[in-house]
């Protein structure tokens, strides 16, 4: 029998001014995936496809791996969108065979009159087809038990994009201001002193 957990995540991120508007670092999401993730455990597929190694996680006395491949992309207006669209569990075959991830978010740039604020919302749903003795397993806990790991697998991501997108976010644009300088410096001819 098939156990469903689900579990939605909602953030709100308030902008440092920097020179160059975040729009621009928001057209290039593998910057985003590299921002939420370990670059060690980022496979890049295609432009818009990456293979995430999650870290190994405890379902009460399993220990699973999910590697999910997620598409990323983003619209001319800013906003960024994510899909997953594969997945693979390492460690138990049996839960491998009987599972179903579909993680689905997006994260969209608002103009206000206190400044720029990212907002974003993920949903994650899993269903899976869990072994014999967890048959027996009440289940109100498995649900509580899910629903609470994948809550917290949001929760991790949440506080990394509150942390990493913008520290990132901030390099890139100093990166970007500098060699937008270097390139104006560069059309200028240089004065020539004839005496």
């Amino acid at each position: 029998m098939a156990t469903q957990f689900t579990a939605s995540q909602s953030v709100e991120i308030a902008v440092p001014k920097q020179p160059i508007p975040i729009q621009h670092y928001l057209r290039q999401p593998q910057r985003l995936v590299h921002a939420l993730v370990d670059t060690n455990r980022i496979q890049q597929l295609s432009e818009e496809v990456f293979r995430l190694k999650m870290r190994p996680l405890s379902f009460m006395t399993l220990s699973i791996q999910p590697t999910v491949d997620m598409r990323v992309w983003a619209e001319s207006d800013g906003n960024i969108y994510l899909r997953s669209v594969g997945c693979e569990i390492l460690g138990v075959e049996y839960i491998n065979q009987r599972f179903a991830l579909n993680l689905k978010g997006y994260l969209s740039p608002s103009q206000r009159s206190t400044g720029t604020y990212l907002q974003g919302k993920a949903d994650l749903e899993v269903q899976v087809e869990l072994p014999p003795p967890f048959c027996f397993t009440p289940k109100p806990i498995l649900e509580a038990t899910g629903n609470g790991l994948l809550k917290s697998v949001l929760l991790t991501v949440k506080q990394r994009l509150l942390h990493q997108l913008l520290a990132d976010y901030s390099r890139w644009a100093i990166v970007q201001t500098k060699e937008q300088g270097l390139a104006d410096n560069s059309l200028e001819l240089p004065i020539l002193n004839i005496e």
